[in-house]
């Protein structure tokens, strides 16, 4: 609880900088066209469903190689080959739903398979199952170019959910203007220009890519003039029994208003708020409403002084949001997890989305592996997203760059425990204000994101199917390194075992030269760990293998390689080629 009262101080801290200015959102896109990557490949969307057609482009011919191959890929499985002979070109997956692919160019240079590119695709008809989130955060008058290069920034890392943050003209009034009469432009919270433009394009572009757009709000806000709305002085909630003293989120200038909370169990306030939600479908082709929340208030009471349990209200309110609007999509942040278990994760959710503020330097991944498999258990399987602001404090200090290692060991531990996280918009998130753009990515960190949402995509089927977590003991043989099994220990390597029925999973996670463990890299000075090649190993395995075969977002553009390996005594042996941050080995029976 401690953690989610820190939280909201630090909002309230970060949201009055902003009024000097200090993250003011510039054109700082996560990439500057593709220069950044010899050889880019692009599809047209970052899910299809089944049956629809996969248009892939090339930035540029593939330069100093001959007979380059174009291969499709199921997870270990070749699925089909033919000679690339165009930068444009189509595909046609199989017929089967929730399938991650990887597409990838390559050669044979002096009997050596050399990869020149991959791209993952992605075919789901419910874009929930492999949820991969991202974020807009400004609305200003922008021209069509720049809005096309957000987008297919997001499109090319595959993100399926985009959240509006900070879109609405008021949080009781999200709508500017009435639905036959909308405005053009508004100002926001923080008396930011938002374009109705802007928005709608952004909403179309992400339809065009097979995303789906969902407006941001909180599930309980109203700002001081919500009464000339509506709003009735019995819909609040008060810090004491005589309805003196609102609950209410501090605000100061440039800001319109602090933000006052109404009782989200108030039956009147649910019909208001939505009522209000029709009258921005009515405008917007938004696909669904991302709830917010704040967190644990302390003791809060009604307008007639009975007790409020915030975290006891949010299942009911996301019921009747779905009831009035069935077929739109609806997500809540769960601060801390606070009203996961009983409350959100029993709801009408697509998937589960928690805002991660606990954090520690000694076993500070375990947070995430406990948080996402938490989740699972909690909801019967629904998929994860974590908000999880990494480099916090080094984003704080002013305009710099993320630490690749950091950011990398995060978004590995995240991904091979099942979850993503919500990081990617027109910039990289280091924040819970979303416009804050401090810090940059440097160009190596650039390219490494996008193999590991390759990777997230092209595995999806063995990253976040549901499987049996187990312990896998790993023996380095040639002694170059010591694993252990998760979780992580510094100078080691973690191991993470799942068991499907005719597979395991076994993920290697390097925390060797680790300064810290700590998800969040709060400093921006976690160690890199140094590259191991050509690894001699042992492990047991149930039976004896059909196959073995290793992939990596971090070597070979995320090709999955297959090993030579010796199997004796329910034991096998084989050689990695590659560790750097992260390699997932896949046994096959």
């Amino acid at each position: 609880m401690k953690k989610i009262v820190f939280f909201q101080l630090y909002l309230t801290f970060f949201m009055s900088l902003a009024a000097c200015n200090k993250f003011e959102p510039v054109n700082d896109p996560i990439t500057y066209g593709d220069g950044y990557m010899p050889v880019q490949l692009n599809t047209d969307k970052a899910r299809y469903n089944p049956g629809e057609t996969v248009k892939i482009t090339l930035n540029k011919p593939v330069e100093g190689a001959t007979d380059v191959m174009v291969r499709y890929r199921h997870l270990g499985t070749t699925l089909a080959e033919e000679p690339f002979t165009s930068c444009e070109w189509t595909w046609q997956p199989p017929a089967d739903d929730f399938k991650g692919y990887l597409i990838d160019l390559y050669s044979v240079e002096n009997g050596k398979e050399i990869v020149h590119g991959s791209i993952a695709v992605d075919v789901s008809s419910d874009v929930s199952r492999f949820p991969r989130n991202g974020f807009l955060s400004a609305y200003g008058k922008m021209s069509s170019s720049e809005i096309a290069t957000n987008m297919a920034n997001l499109n090319r890392h595959h993100i399926n959910y985009v959240q509006y943050q900070d879109w609405h003209y008021k949080h009781h009034k999200p709508l500017a203007g009435t639905p036959s009469a909308p405005m053009e432009v508004w100002t926001d919270i923080i008396t930011r220009d938002c374009y109705k433009t802007t928005v709608e394009s952004y909403i179309k572009a992400s339809h065009n890519y097979g995303m789906k757009s969902l407006f941001y709000n909180l599930a309980y806000g109203a700002l001081d003039d919500a009464a000339d709305d509506g709003v009735q002085e019995e819909w609040y909630i008060f810090k004491d029994r005589n309805h003196t003293t609102k609950d209410c989120h501090e605000l100061g200038s440039p800001f319109k208003s602090s933000i006052y909370l109404v009782n989200p169990a108030n039956e009147e306030w649910i019909d208001y708020i939505s009522s209000q939600n029709d009258d921005v479908y009515a405008v917007f082709d938004f696909d669904g409403y991302q709830i917010d929340q704040l967190g644990w208030r302390g003791d809060l009471y009604d307008y007639y002084g009975n007790i409020v349990y915030l975290d006891q209200t949010f299942k009911n309110f996301i019921e009747k949001m779905k009831e009035a609007q069935p077929s739109k999509s609806l997500v809540m942040n769960a601060v801390g997890q606070y009203g996961q278990e009983h409350q959100i994760s029993k709801a009408p959710v697509d998937f589960l989305y928690t805002e991660v503020w606990d954090h520690n330097d000694e076993n500070g991944f375990t947070i995430f592996s406990n948080i996402i498999t938490n989740n699972d258990n909690w909801s019967s399987g629904k998929e994860t997203v974590l908000a999880a602001y990494l480099n916090y404090e080094l984003g704080r200090k002013g305009r710099g760059y993320f630490n690749t290692p950091g950011i990398l060991m995060g978004s590995a531990a995240a991904f091979a425990w099942g979850g993503s996280i919500l990081q990617l918009g027109e910039h990289m998130l280091c924040n819970e204000y979303f416009p804050n753009n401090n810090l940059s990515m440097k160009g190596e960190l650039k390219t490494a994101l996008v193999h590991y949402y390759d990777f997230l995509t092209a595995y999806e089927n063995l990253l976040r199917e549901d499987g049996e977590w187990y312990g896998v003991d790993i023996t380095s043989e040639d002694n170059q390194c010591t694993f252990n099994q998760w979780p992580p220990q510094k100078q080691q390597i973690a191991t993470v075992g799942k068991r499907f029925a005719n597979k395991d999973v076994i993920h290697l996670l390097s925390y060797r030269n680790a300064t810290h463990l700590d998800w969040c890299d709060t400093e921006g000075n976690q160690g890199e760990p140094d590259l191991l090649e050509n690894l001699a190993i042992s492990f047991n395995v149930k039976a004896e293998p059909k196959a073995v075969w290793i992939a990596t977002p971090d070597y070979q553009d995320c090709v999955a390689i297959h090993l030579d390996y010796q199997y004796e005594n329910g034991k096998i042996n084989c050689t990695i080629p590659s560790l750097k941050y992260w390699s997932m080995i896949v046994v096959e029976y």
